[in-house]
């Protein structure tokens, strides 16, 4: 067993869930206590565990047999805001500031490092706490792919492999009804689900964010295929795709949460929008969270235990403020600075578009 100044370390998973979140849990908890005689505790829902000082003593026997669990044994949430923390008065929602609160604990717990396990929001939060003074640690995770900073954020993989199972089984169906069948993916505002599972499933038509779509060339594609023969057709639509100088569809507004817009909808929409302009039956999937659910696939189990232990050792060697990260096929450390701010889109050349345009895949423009 290595010497180790640091002492005692507490993990968090915050922001929306994702296969592989129990595997980083798992890796640092094992190594940390294995490796260098480090004490890690747990908080219960993310950064509202912190702030309530709400947490579980985590052991080797704890984490034993949960790499191959979705979600997260520690519970998350993606709401609970130190900096604005949700307070119900009467039937008014009030935004606090229980950030104090949250720094108080860290402390009075004998903290040495926090590692923060998620994606924009978390890690936004954690690059505040980090300014008030707390040693912070990122891993990177979100099904979207979003997060700049690394080529890949883990619970993706996983992601795309329940979103091409789904368009598989949609494939079926539709050619059976001689239907139009649209698929909603997750991605927020960025197409990487839609782009890899549409290219995986067969998808006739991609629809991403970062290219707004045209109706009338969707409705022209559709028409095409149909008079050639082709009685069928598989849409796959990014929930923050959009028509060109259109507006998002949003779902809700969540006052309370760090991104308060909640995407959703636009497959039934478009399929009513088909329907109107081309007579042909269509029908529409919203895949939802069947996509954060549901194991890791092993692909996912092992970046997110590389992200973990590369985690644990930049706590362990006083490396704060920094994220575990993939670039190139290696696994590094990056400001966590560099992976706020912006996300990480579709780029217009990104090779996948290329090749998919190039086997008669549409994107709608």
């Amino acid at each position: 067993m290595k010497i180790s100044k640091v002492r005692k370390i507490g993990i968090l998973t915050a922001g929306g869930d994702c296969p592989g979140l129990n595997c980083v849990i798992r890796v640092i908890v094992k190594a940390a206590i294995s490796q260098y005689g480090i004490e890690v505790i747990g908080f219960r829902d993310g950064y509202d565990g912190l702030v309530k000082n709400e947490y579980i003593a985590l052991r080797s026997r704890d984490v034993s047999g949960i790499i191959n669990l979705g979600g997260t044994i520690l519970g998350t949430s993606n709401i609970a805001n130190p900096y604005r923390y949700p307070v119900t008065q009467g039937k008014k929602l009030i935004l606090e500031d229980r950030s104090k609160d949250a720094i108080a604990n860290y402390k009075e717990n004998s903290l040495d490092c926090l590692i923060a396990i998620g994606g924009d929001g978390t890690l936004s939060i954690a690059s505040k706490l980090i300014k008030d003074g707390l040693n912070i640690v990122g891993c990177p995770k979100t099904i979207d792919n979003d997060l700049s900073g690394t080529d890949i954020t883990f619970g993706f993989e996983s992601a795309v492999v329940t979103a091409t199972d789904a368009i598989d089984k949609l494939h079926s169906t539709a050619q059976s009804h001689h239907r139009v069948m649209i698929i909603e993916v997750m991605g927020r505002y960025a197409g990487w689900i839609a782009l890899y599972s549409g290219i995986a499933g067969g998808g006739d038509i991609i629809l991403i964010p970062e290219i707004p779509y045209d109706m009338k060339k969707i409705a022209k594609k559709l028409e095409e295929r149909h008079k050639v023969g082709k009685r069928f057709s598989i849409i796959v639509i990014a929930e923050g795709a959009k028509p060109k100088g259109g507006k998002l569809t949003v779902a809700k507004i969540v006052e309370a949460s760090t991104d308060q817009v909640r995407l959703g909808g636009v497959g039934s929409m478009l399929a009513n929008a088909v329907e109107t302009m081309t007579g042909l039956e269509t029908r529409a999937t919203i895949l939802g969270h069947l996509q954060r659910g549901g194991a890791p696939t092993p692909f996912d189990r092992n970046l997110a235990t590389r992200y973990g232990y590369e985690a644990l050792k930049m706590a362990v060697g006083g490396k704060f403020g920094c994220m575990a990260a993939l670039e190139r096929g290696r696994v590094t450390s990056v400001p966590i600075s560099k992976a706020i701010g912006k996300l990480k889109t579709v780029p217009l050349n990104h090779p996948f578009i290329e090749t998919a345009r190039a086997i008669g895949t549409s994107f709608g423009n």
